[in-house]
């Protein structure tokens, strides 16, 4: 193989790699096959491992030795920046089991806050409603859940001593998906909903509802139920749409966003507007305790192989205290994996 040959495979290969790995460099992290490489940096590590295997067997073949070598070097480093990205953001202790909040915990300011997308009401109203009281959640953010599920859900705490207001944006009646509900303590406060939904910004998000929740006294924080389109091939401008929509709603003072933004903090990169915040003013419970890179979906796939979608973010006079992705409801039917996160004001 001639040399000038060997020097266009490999740069070829290192731009490729340095893209795929880090595409904010370039400004890709939002655009196709970019946007979904980057989104599972642990499976990106798994199949750099499995490709040194396959370059290391190709080493064999004299007139390959030296490519398949040089290849290996550059899948090593692939392999190794994003296991160093991984272990930048934490990969946490992933909570198996649910624990409330004690009593003295209870009794301050600090807000527990619950997100689950539910894949369309699946895992039943009991079983968010048990989770739900043994987070001891303040508020409660379901994507996918329909009015329906979150007054049972409602119901069921207020039977069990933790009563809740519930607030549901539908687009319509045709898929459950359609659907957003936000369940918040009436410790909080009275909230209303200022956001009817449907248009699109500055209204909504383009194609899932996000519910926007605002104190009617103007004394506590705006709470924002979350829930960003995919980024899928023909969904991919209502996707970047919907984070700048989001990012701009996490500009004001006092806001508590949590939800399925169906994007890691890579795809977040480029709208933060203050220094530790990933979206708008907004700062990453998860990156702020050491679990940014458990991955929330799917289910399928263990932990620190899937993709950290699922988000609690809050601007800088809340601080986050804990996170935790809870593994411990992979089989109650959803593909997303249940977030919750303690926050105390600053």
């Amino acid at each position: 193989m001639s040399r000038v040959l060997t020097a266009l495979i490999l740069g070829g290969s290192a731009l490729a790699l340095l893209a795929f790995g880090w595409p904010q460099l370039f400004g890709l992290q939002n655009s196709w096959v970019f946007a979904h490489v980057v989104s599972l940096r642990g499976v990106g590590v798994a199949v750099a491992a499995a490709g040194l295997v396959v370059l290391a067997l190709l080493t064999s073949i004299r007139p390959l030795r030296r490519l398949a070598g040089s290849l290996a070097v550059l899948v090593l480093l692939f392999a190794f920046g994003n296991a160093a990205v991984l272990a930048t953001r934490g990969i946490g202790v992933p909570s198996a089991a649910a624990e409330g909040k004690s009593i003295s915990a209870a009794a301050t300011d600090d807000v527990t806050v619950l997100s689950w997308n539910t894949l369309g009401d699946e895992p039943g109203s009991a079983a968010i409603a048990r989770l739900a009281l043994d987070q001891g959640a303040d508020i409660v953010t379901l994507p996918e859940t329909t009015e329906a599920t979150g007054v049972k859900i409602a119901e069921a705490m207020r039977e069990a001593g933790r009563p809740m207001w519930v607030h549901t944006i539908a687009f319509d009646q045709v898929s459950k998906a359609r659907s957003t509900t936000l369940l918040i303590s009436p410790d909080l406060g009275e909230y209303t909903v200022s956001s009817a939904g449907g248009s699109g910004p500055p209204g909504n998000t383009n194609v899932l509802p996000t519910v926007v929740a605002t104190p009617v006294n103007g004394a506590g924080p705006t709470i924002i139920a979350v829930h960003a389109v995919a980024p899928i091939n023909w969904e991919m401008s209502n996707w970047r749409s919907d984070l700048d929509w989001l990012a701009g709603q996490c500009a004001g003072g006092n806001v508590i966003m949590a939800g399925d933004f169906n994007s890691t903090v890579d795809h977040m990169s480029g709208r933060e507007s203050a220094a530790s915040a990933v979206l708008g003013r907004c700062r990453d419970a998860a990156l702020a305790t050491g679990s940014g890179a458990v991955g929330t979906w799917p289910t399928f796939l263990p932990s620190l192989l899937g993709s950290p979608i699922d988000h609690v973010l809050s601007t800088p006079n809340w601080q986050a205290d804990s996170m935790s992705v809870i593994e411990s409801e992979d089989a109650a039917g959803s593909d997303h994996r249940p977030i919750v996160a303690t926050l105390s004001p600053r």
